[in-house]
């Protein structure tokens, strides 16, 4: 006699994908630029500077109104100075005399002697030179090289770890298959096409 149940188990399928670790190592980079600053050349001269200052030979040749009042004023003052002394003189003289000496006709011809020049009068003008000064010349030059600047960017390289990855796919769940192998079953039996009553007797 067969078994009427044949039973069946599907096990579990698991896949399993794993995905190894790395270590990356990522280059460093490097940038530059380049500016530069012109220069250039400058040069400042200032020639010699000659300065000539004639006005106290103007001054002797033909003066001003100030310097010609000035001249006046110190030619009066020696006239005055000589009047007196010559009056002083004179008057000392006077007390002097005896009665009946002719002193006035004297002090006429004296008079007249002073104002008589002898000899030629020579005078040279100007009288004072012009001064000159001067201011020494100078030359500045000035020369600037160009300039190239350099600018540099680094950027450092590093590391960068992918850490290992396990991943787990159940592809088959686990079951258990029961499969009834018999015919059916009929309640009452004799309700089965096939029946046959048992025989008890015996």
């Amino acid at each position: 006699m067969q078994p009427l149940i044949e039973i069946t188990t599907v096990p579990i399928q698991i896949e399993m994908k794993t995905t190894s670790a790395k270590l990356e190592y990522a280059r460093g980079t490097a940038e530059m630029e380049i500016s530069r600053n012109q220069g250039g050349l400058s040069i400042k001269s200032r020639p010699i500077r000659v300065n000539i200052d004639t006005y106290e030979a103007s001054n002797s040749v033909t003066p001003t109104l100030a310097r010609n009042l000035e001249q006046g004023a110190q030619k009066g003052q020696q006239a005055a100075y000589q009047a007196t002394a010559t009056y002083a003189q004179q008057g000392k003289l006077m007390m002097e005399t005896k009665v009946g000496e002719e002193m006035i006709t004297k002090f006429a011809a004296d008079a007249m002697m002073k104002n008589v020049k002898t000899g030629v009068g020579l005078d040279f003008i100007p009288k004072a030179p012009p001064e000159i000064t001067w201011d020494v010349g100078e030359m500045n030059i000035r020369y600037e090289m160009d300039k190239l600047n350099f600018d540099w960017k680094f950027n450092q390289g590093g590391f960068e770890f992918t850490p290992g990855d396990i991943e787990f796919t159940v592809t088959q769940r686990p079951e258990v298959v029961i499969k009834y192998l018999g015919g059916p079953i009929y309640v009452p039996p004799s309700s089965d096409p096939n029946y046959e009553p048992v025989d008890v007797k015996g």
